[in-house]
């Protein structure tokens, strides 16, 4: 298939438009860190921990309910519809959180944002990897976490750009009292609404996944789109094989599917893997950027500056990350994550157990960050959108994501009790020893699936 003809141009702009769900994921997830200092003060939290836990990780809930809801959207309303309310819910939430003037309404916003980012998170890079050809489906996939690093990114450096103008006011009341104490974290979230708004209006126009109208017997339509993607040749080779495994397989979801002796395993493949992402524990790094900064000797009046330097060397890794994902493959790219991530933890625990601190500290956090954007960020999305099977892709995609999305609370609890328990250099000893044990569990389990249709990869793991 790769003689091809492909439709390059209508490809890469249905891949961009699902690839916006990223993009908001991403700065949604972020720009609460940077209104932090504002909104607490507003809503007079600041001196409240258990509100102040409340406000940050809200969203959580919504992620993980959205991630559990995907799979039934996605059966039974295909790809295009939930990612259409995917966007509503991020514009509602941006406009809505940053005009909020109660707590409550604030927490009320932030909890469908998140169900935004759930929704997301499943559903724009399984759409991807089911409209992409073969032999470039990891490069299109990649740019979903692409457009989340710039999400990132973008989230970032608008706080910083906001946030400096009250660097000056050191008190709680000249903060509430300044113009970013009473508007400006409120611009950190309206921002959001224009990429939102573009969203929402050209998921409008992108088709609908070939494999999901397959699946529904709507093989005219889906044999258009497949047509448009790469010829005829391609449609009818395509439909082909789609056609021989829903055969194989049905059509109709049940959940004894899932635990069946060809299903369960590539089912606890993504699940693993899902967790792992999580559980390497670079997003400690990430929610405890301030004091690994300030550990390196740098002022807290230049923490969202140094932030931004992490984003942006997260942004230069993910994309050395597309252009190696379909020459070196997913497991390489996996396994150099998993093993490089352990190396790095097993210097950076010694490092913090002899005390060291400054550039040294720094250097290694930035490896870590490097290893990331290249392999373990974008690659496992890239194996979760297509090791599953045609029928239950959906439902198990849901499950997966879910999945990560507890990893995700469970990570970002653990840390403080473990960093009191274990100090840094014990912690970050631990996270070394999830990462060799992951390496070990890729090198046996993860076969290579570059170059492979989603047909194909199906009937390897299936058989």
């Amino acid at each position: 298939m790769e003689k091809t003809k492909f439709n390059q141009p209508f490809i890469l702009g249905i891949t961009l438009v699902s690839a916006m769900g990223g993009l908001l994921f991403g700065y949604d997830w972020v720009v609460i860190g940077g209104a932090k200092p504002f909104y607490e003060r507003f809503f007079d939290i600041s001196t409240s921990p258990y509100l102040q836990g409340w406000a940050m990780s809200s969203a959580l809930i919504g992620c993980l309910v959205g991630a559990m809801v995907s799979g039934y959207l996605t059966d039974h309303y295909g790809r295009k519809r939930p990612l259409i309310g995917a966007a509503a819910l991020f514009t509602i939430a941006a406009i809505g959180t940053g005009a909020a003037n109660q707590f409550t309404l604030f927490i009320l916003f932030r909890l469908i944002g998140g169900l935004g980012i759930g929704l997301a998170s499943a559903l724009s890079p399984m759409y991807i990897a089911e409209i992409s050809p073969a032999h470039m489906r990891g490069r299109l996939v990649s740019i979903n976490q692409l457009t989340i690093v710039i999400g990132i990114l973008g989230a970032q450096i608008i706080n910083y750009l906001i946030a400096d103008k009250v660097f000056e006011a050191d008190s709680s009341s000249a903060i509430l009292n300044s113009w970013n104490g009473q508007t400006g974290w409120r611009w950190m979230f309206w921002a959001g609404t224009v990429p939102a708004l573009l969203f929402f209006v050209l998921s409008f126009f992108i088709p609908e996944s070939p494999r999901y109208l397959g699946k529904r017997g709507r093989w005219h339509e889906a044999s258009h789109i497949l047509e448009r993607i790469g010829g005829t040749e391609y449609a009818i080779h395509e439909q082909t094989e789609i056609s021989a495994t829903l055969h194989q397989t049905g059509t109709k979801i049940d959940w004894k599917v899932l635990s069946s002796k060809k299903v369960r395993p590539v089912l606890i493949l993504g699940v693993v893997l899902a967790v792992f992402q999580q559980w390497c524990g670079i997003n400690v790094i990430f929610n405890y950027a301030e004091e690994v900064f300030t550990s390196a000797g740098y002022s807290v009046g230049d923490m969202l500056f140094n932030i931004v330097i992490t984003g942006t060397v997260n942004l230069i890794f993910t994309i050395l990350a597309m252009r190696m994902v379909d020459s070196w493959g997913r497991r390489k790219l996996m396994l150099l994550g998993a093993g490089g991530l352990a190396i790095i933890y097993l210097v950076l625990g010694t490092s913090y157990f002899f005390e060291l601190k400054g550039i040294a500290i720094l250097v290694l956090v930035m490896a870590a960050i490097a290893t990331y954007g290249l392999t373990l960020a974008p690659i496992t999305w890239v194996v979760l959108s297509e090791i599953f099977p045609n029928t239950i892709r959906g439902t198990a995609m849901a499950i997966a994501t879910s999945a990560l999305w507890i990893a995700c609370f469970i990570l970002t609890y653990t840390f403080p009790l473990l960093n009191k328990l274990l100090h840094a250099s014990g912690t970050f000893w631990l996270y070394g020893l999830i990462c060799l044990s992951g390496f070990l569990f890729i090198l046996k389990s993860l076969p290579e699936t570059k170059g492979k249709s989603l047909e194909e990869i199906e009937q390897k793991l299936t058989h």
